[in-house]
C-alpha cells in the first residue's frame, strides 16, 4: 500500500529527486524545501512518523508550500485518518486549484470513502473537466461519480431497515459472521474468529438451536469439522443435512486446515450429517476447486446446484460468481460464470441463493452503489437468465463494506454481520425485517421423519419434488440416515408431487396443490411410513388424476406413472394389481364401471411404456373399499384413489 501511494504521489505530482532546485517547487523558502526533501526520504524509508514531523516543519516555514500538504495527505491515508487527509488536500487546492487537477480526483476518492457524497460529486466533476486523463483513471472517476449520484438519491429515499442484535447467546466480544440458517429457521450455524495473541485468525463454526422461538446459547459444532486451522464461509442445505465450507492453505507446504487435502489457495469442502454427528469432510473435487481461490459456497434447495465465488482465470473481474450442477452420476459440472449481468470487472462475493431457486443475493463493488461493497438482489426470468441486480438501498448499504447477507426461506427476515455501535464487540450477527421490494418468491416446506411402517426404524430415503405440469425434478435430497429426518422446500407457484424411495420398499408419494394459493402456506408436517415390498402391501398413487366422472388420464398424471414404471423396471420380479376406487356419490353401478376403466387406463399407460402386461392386472372396486367414512368432501376426496397392490415378488 505504501509503495502504491508513493508511486502515485511521485508520478502524478512531481519527481522525488534528492536535491531538486528550488525553482521546481511551489516555495522558495530554503528551510521549508530542506525539511520537505528530508520528509520524502523518510517516507520512502517507511518512517512515517519522522516524515510527518519534517512535513509539519516545512508547512510551518511556508504555509503556502503545496507539496508538503500533499505528501502529508498521503501519510494520513496510510494512517487511516481520511478526515485529516481531506483537510490537507483542501488546503493544497485552496492555495492553487490549478496546480494539478489530479488533486481533485484524490480528494474525491477520500470523500466518497467516508460518505461525503455531495463534496465528492463536485470534485469528480471538476477532475473530469480535464482533457488529458489516463483512460483507466477517467473510467474509475466516472464510475464513482455515478456512485455519488446513486448514493445522494438513496439517502434521500431510505428503505425500511431496523436491525436487531441477535444477543449474547449468539454474539461475543469476538467477530461473528457468515450466518447459515435452515429453511425452518430452527438451526443457525455461523463463523467465529476465536483469535488469541499467538494466532490472530482462528475461525471455527458454532451452532445454535431455537427453542420456543428463542435462539439457545451457541456451541462449537464439534471435532471433525472444527480444527486447529481455519474453517470459514459455511453453507447449510435447506434441511440442515449437508454442510459446505471453505478451508485454505495454512503454509507454504500447502497444508490445509486439519490436514485436509486441497488443490491450492482456498477450496470448498462438504460434510453430511448422520444422526446428530457430522461425517468426515471431503474436498468437493477438481470440477469446482482449482489452484486459485474458491470460497463462499451457497447450495440451492434443489439439492444439486452450487453457487460459489472464484478468482479462477477467464473470469470477468477480480472475483466472480459461478454455478455448478451435480449430475445423476454424482459428478459436478464444469462451473459456469453467471455472466456480465451479475459479475463486473470489480469484485463479487457473499453469494446466497434463496430456497425459491430464482432469487440471488450477493455483494459487489462493481455495480453502481454507495461506493464500496454493496448488497444486491437479482431475479431469474422465465428463460433462466439473471436480470440486472437491484441495490438493496440505504441504509442497508452504506459507504462502508456490506456482505454476508442471508435471507430466510420465509423471505421476511434477513441476517447479516456488522460492527455497528451498540454490539457485543467486533462483528456481530443481526437480523432485520426485509422490505417487500427485496423479498424473494414465496416458499413453504414439508418436514418430518421417514421410517419403516412395521419396525419404526428410521430410513434415509431419497426425495424428489416434481413439477406435475412439466414432469421436471425441482429438487432432490436425502433424509438423515441416522434419524430419518427430512425437510424439503416447496415454492408456492406450482402443483407438485413429492416422491420418497429407498431400496426394498414401495415408494411413497404425496401431492401439494399450491398453484392457486395467494398467500404463503404454513409449513407441512408430514411423516413418511415406508412399506416393505411384501405381498398384499399397497402403494397409493396420490398423483394420478382424472377429469370428473371420466377415465382419461390428465397430463399431470405422467410424473407419478413414470415413477411406477421406474419402480417396476428396478424390481423386475414384482407383479401387482392396479385398483380404482370412488366415493359413494352417484349410482353404484356407474361408480363400479368408472373405477374399472380408470384402473385400466393406468394399466394401459404402464404397458405402453414397456411394462410386461403379464406382471399386471386391474380391477375397479367402486365405493366398496373406502379408506375413511364418506362423511365430508375431504373424506370423499381421500376415497377417490388409485392403488398398486403387490401380488408377487
Amino acid at each position: 500500500m505504501k509503495q502504491l501511494l508513493l508511486f502515485s504521489f511521485s508520478i502524478v505530482l512531481f519527481s522525488c529527486k534528492a536535491q531538486l532546485p528550488p525553482g521546481e517547487y511551489t516555495s522558495t523558502n530554503k528551510k521549508a524545501i530542506s525539511a520537505f526533501e528530508s520528509a520524502v526520504k523518510l517516507f520512502q524509508a517507511g518512517k512515517d512518523d519522522e516524515s510527518e514531523k519534517e512535513l509539519l516543519k516545512a508547512i510551518e516555514k511556508d504555509a503556502n508550500f503545496i507539496e508538503p500538504h500533499l505528501l502529508y495527505a498521503e501519510i494520513l491515508q496510510v494512517k487511516r485518518q481520511p478526515e485529516k487527509a481531506i483537510d490537507e488536500y483542501v488546503k493544497a487546492i485552496s492555495i492553487n486549484p490549478n496546480f494539478n487537477l489530479g488533486n481533485f480526483y484524490n480528494l474525491a476518492n477520500l470523500e466518497i470513502s467516508i460518505g461525503r457524497y455531495d463534496d465528492a460529486k463536485k470534485d469528480y466533476e471538476r477532475f473530469l473537466k480535464k482533457q488529458h486523463i489516463n483512460p483507466d483513471t477517467r473510467e474509475d472517476a466516472e464510475r464513482n461519480l455515478a456512485n455519488c449520484n446513486f448514493a445522494i438519491n438513496a439517502i434521500k429515499n431510505p428503505v425500511p431497515f431496523d436491525p436487531k442484535n441477535m444477543g449474547t447467546a449468539i454474539n461475543s466480544n469476538l467477530d461473528e459472521y457468515f450466518p447459515a440458517v435452515t429453511a425452518d429457521e430452527q438451526i443457525l450455524l455461523y463463523t467465529r474468529n476465536n483469535r488469541n495473541e499467538a494466532k490472530p485468525l482462528q475461525e471455527d463454526f458454532l451452532i445454535s438451536k431455537k427453542t420456543d422461538n428463542v435462539w439457545q446459547t451457541a456451541a462449537l459444532i464439534g471435532n471433525g469439522i472444527n480444527t486447529e486451522g481455519n474453517e470459514g464461509a459455511p453453507c447449510l442445505s435447506v434441511d440442515g443435512q449437508l454442510l459446505f465450507f471453505v478451508a485454505c492453505q495454512e503454509n507454504a507446504a500447502g497444508m490445509y486446515a486439519g490436514g485436509r487435502k486441497g488443490y491450492g489457495s482456498c477450496d470448498v469442502f462438504y460434510s453430511e450429517k448422520v444422526g446428530e454427528k457430522w461425517a468426515t469432510p471431503y474436498n468437493i473435487g477438481s470440477s469446482i476447486n482449482t489452484n486459485k481461490y474458491e470460497t463462499q459456497p451457497s447450495f440451492a434447495a434443489d439439492g444439486k446446484t452450487l453457487y460459489f465465488v472464484s478468482a479462477r482465470p477467464g473470469g470477468i473481474g477480480e472475483t466472480d460468481i459461478y454455478v455448478s450442477t451435480l449430475n445423476v452420476n454424482g459428478v459436478w459440472s464444469a462451473p459456469r460464470n453467471l455472466g456480465p449481468n451479475i459479475n463486473t470487472p470489480g469484485k463479487e462475493e457473499s453469494v446466497f441463493i434463496h430456497p425459491d431457486g430464482k432469487t440471488l443475493y450477493f455483494g459487489s463493488n462493481g455495480h453502481v452503489g454507495m461506493g464500496k461493497l454493496d448488497l444486491y438482489v437479482s431475479r431469474m426470468d422465465e428463460k433462466g437468465q439473471w436480470q440486472a441486480p437491484l441495490n438493496l438501498g440505504y441504509p442497508i448499504n452504506t459507504y462502508g463494506d456490506e456482505n454476508s447477507i442471508l435471507v430466510a426461506a420465509s423471505g421476511n427476515v434477513a441476517y447479516f454481520a456488522s460492527n455497528r455501535v451498540g454490539g457485543q464487540g467486533g462483528l456481530d450477527l443481526y437480523q432485520f425485517d426485509l422490505y417487500d421490494g427485496a423479498r424473494p418468491g414465496k416458499v413453504t416446506y414439508a418436514k418430518g421423519k421417514v421410517y419403516d411402517i412395521k419396525t419404526k426404524k428410521p430410513l434415509g430415503a431419497h426425495f424428489e419434488l416434481i413439477d406435475l405440469e412439466t414432469g421436471l425434478v425441482m429438487m432432490e435430497s436425502n433424509a438423515n440416515s441416522g434419524n430419518g429426518e427430512f425437510l424439503v422446500c416447496v415454492p408456492i407457484d406450482k402443483n407438485y408431487m413429492l416422491n420418497a424411495s429407498i431400496d426394498g420398499y414401495l415408494f411413497f408419494s404425496e401431492n401439494f396443490a399450491l398453484k392457486e394459493l395467494a398467500d404463503q402456506m404454513k409449513p407441512i408436517v408430514l411423516d413418511v411410513p415406508m412399506q416393505p415390498i411384501e405381498l398384499e402391501n399397497i402403494m397409493e398413487l396420490k398423483n394420478v388424476f382424472f377429469e370428473t366422472a371420466k377415465y382419461d388420464l390428465k397430463p399431470e398424471s405422467k410424473a407419478e406413472l413414470n415413477k411406477v414404471v421406474e419402480f417396476l423396471n428396478k424390481n423386475k420380479t414384482i407383479s401387482g394389481e392396479l385398483s380404482g376406487h370412488t366415493d359413494n356419490v352417484g349410482d353404484k353401478k356407474m361408480n363400479q364401471t368408472l373405477s374399472h376403466n380408470r384402473a385400466k387406463a393406468v394399466f394401459d399407460y404402464l404397458v405402453a411404456n414397456g411394462i410386461d402386461a403379464k406382471r399386471l392386472s386391474y380391477k375397479g372396486y367402486g365405493d366398496t373399499k373406502p379408506k375413511v367414512i364418506n362423511d365430508s368432501d375431504e373424506h370423499r376426496q381421500m376415497n377417490r384413489r388409485t392403488e398398486f397392490k403387490v401380488l408377487g415378488k
